[in-house]
């Protein structure tokens, strides 16, 4: 390893750094120098898994798996390689129809909406866990699922019931009969999500933006409050290719006389933001300027290393309180929580201080630097953009401490697979290329592979599963080593979709092939 590579890993992740062992210790292989491929995706696979007869509209939807099925059979802007971004596509006329048919039961609950490049979930989770420890009934609507679609429908941590998931989507089905249209997969869902939310007769819901903002389907609520996390680079070829397009996207679900907030960022990207909140005529706040804000890291013996935030308002003194989730980019999410439940006490939510706290100190957020396996340990993590990754790192280096890390790494073709690959290359001491099953997205991990190996002279591989990924990253590590999954939520799913067929107590090898029942 040479002075300036053991430097560069130094930096982003603070650990003992050792010199690579041989290849053959740990069951890789070096790559060779190939001429590197354009990275393409992969090719659909067989029509998706589904059993019986996909419903032809709402009478045919008898049950959870019958709703399941007539979901698969709309349109899925998330696994599709290519979407045009306009307001043909995304048409929340089509959305409003929708919901007019259903009685419009977004306009029956209280929201908060949150939009962003990285850090939605977080900051919902956050937002979501102090306002149920004050006592709230708090709907959460998060996407993509990581092994449950229910997942995405919660109410207090509690995912819908397979019995109100399928009503729900009977009745978005009947309504869209009504109504005419034929909504997308994620249109369909997210009106069963208004609907049950209403019907249950939540105080508050926290809902997070699919893509973009301005013309995602969530766009239709008049929220208490708007929240735009950290702005990156992500899904270019539609919200625009700079920092300052990609921004004014996110901003289209500012709402007059709706506050909304930021945390500081660059002058360009905080520009844009403030004229798109101008014209809509919402109030900004941007925490750590206009709203006092402070985060220190600390090491203690209870919580180990972590960081402590202060915000103070008008309304709160909010002082040195632990960040519950690990990563020194989760404090501005945290600082951004703080302030919108801040901001909810104006508009008649109490909120102590110290159920505030408690609520903070319980958030847990699965699929993000998520420890799944214990012997080995293997950690998992929805990154899926540089700047994620990046953090990703960094934060597993000051987090878990360990001697060596394989990451088992896949992605969808259409991010910024360079930029993914150095980052990875900055943390990984070997790579595992492999895919996400059933997703046309996913890229080829041989071309992974070659344009790894353009750009690093450290060890890598190709799996043709992620079953057969973890079983050579696992069968090569030692006790202190870690494994990291990473690159894609479809991935992680995965993971975690095979990690439940196996007895964690036995720990070693995790077998390729899932055990027959």
């Amino acid at each position: 390893m040479t002075e300036s590579t053991r430097r560069a890993i130094a930096a982003a992740s603070p650990r003992k750094v050792v010199d690579e062992p041989p290849a053959r210790q740990l069951g890789l292989r070096a790559t060779r120098p190939e001429e590197v491929a354009n990275v393409r995706p992969l090719e659909a696979r067989t029509t998706r898994p589904t059993e019986g007869r996909a419903p032809k509209g709402s009478a045919d939807i008898n049950g959870y798996n019958a709703a399941v099925r007539y979901l698969l059979e709309r349109t899925d802007f998330e696994r599709m390689r290519a979407v045009k971004y306009n307001e043909a596509t995304f048409k929340l006329d089509r959305m409003h129809q929708l919901l007019s048919k259903l009685g419009n039961p977004h306009q029956h609950i209280r929201t908060v909406h949150v939009a962003g490049t990285n850090g939605k979930g977080s900051t919902v989770a956050m937002i979501a866990s102090m306002l149920q420890a004050c006592g709230y009934a708090v709907g959460v609507y998060t996407s993509p699922h990581l092994v449950d679609m229910r997942e995405r429908i919660q109410i207090n941590g509690q995912s819908i019931e397979k019995a109100a998931f399928a009503e729900a989507i009977k009745q978005v089905a009947k309504a869209a009969e009504k109504a005419g249209v034929e909504p997308t997969f994620f249109e369909a869902v997210t009106a069963a999500c208004f609907k049950y939310f209403a019907e249950q007769a939540v105080d508050i819901a926290v809902i997070e933006v699919g893509l973009g903002g301005r013309l995602d389907s969530t766009n239709v609520i008049r929220p208490e409050a708007c929240v735009i996390t950290s702005i990156d680079f992500d899904h270019v070829k539609l919200l625009g290719n700079t920092l300052e397009e990609i921004a004014r996207e996110k901003a289209g679900i500012f709402k007059k006389d709706v506050p909304a907030f930021i945390f500081e960022s660059e002058p360009a990207v905080e520009k844009a933001i403030a004229e798109v909140a101008e014209q809509a005529g919402a109030p900004l706040k941007i925490v750590n300027k206009d709203i006092d804000y402070s985060a220190r890291f600390c090491v203690t013996e209870d919580l180990g290393p972590h960081t402590r935030v202060c915000l103070y308002t008008k309304n709160s003194r909010l002082e040195h309180l632990p960040v519950p989730l690990q990563g020194e980019h989760q404090a501005a999410n945290c600082g951004l929580a703080l302030a919108v439940v801040d901001h909810l006490k104006t508009v008649g939510f109490d909120c102590p201080e110290d159920k505030l706290t408690a609520g903070l100190a319980a958030t847990r957020v699965p699929g993000r630097m998520q420890l799944v396996w214990d012997r080995p340990r293997v950690l998992v993590d929805g990154a899926h953009n540089p700047a994620a990754v990046g953090a990703l790192m960094r934060c597993a280096g000051a987090h878990v401490p360990y001697d060596s890390m394989i990451c088992v790494f896949g992605c969808c073709s259409d991010k910024d697979v360079p930029g993914l690959i150095d980052k990875v290359n900055l943390g990984a001491d070997k790579v595992i290329f492999t895919r996400a099953a059933g997703n046309p997205r996913s890229a080829d991990p041989e071309d992974l592979q070659k344009l790894f190996n353009e750009r690093s002279g450290k060890m890598s591989q190709v799996a043709k599963t992620l079953p057969e990924a973890l079983e050579m990253a696992t069968r090569a590590v030692s006790r202190e080593d870690l494994v990291c999954v990473t690159g894609s939520f479809y991935l992680v799913g995965e993971t975690l979709k095979h990690l439940q067929h196996f007895d964690r107590s036995k720990g070693g090898k995790i077998p390729a092939q899932v055990p027959q029942d």
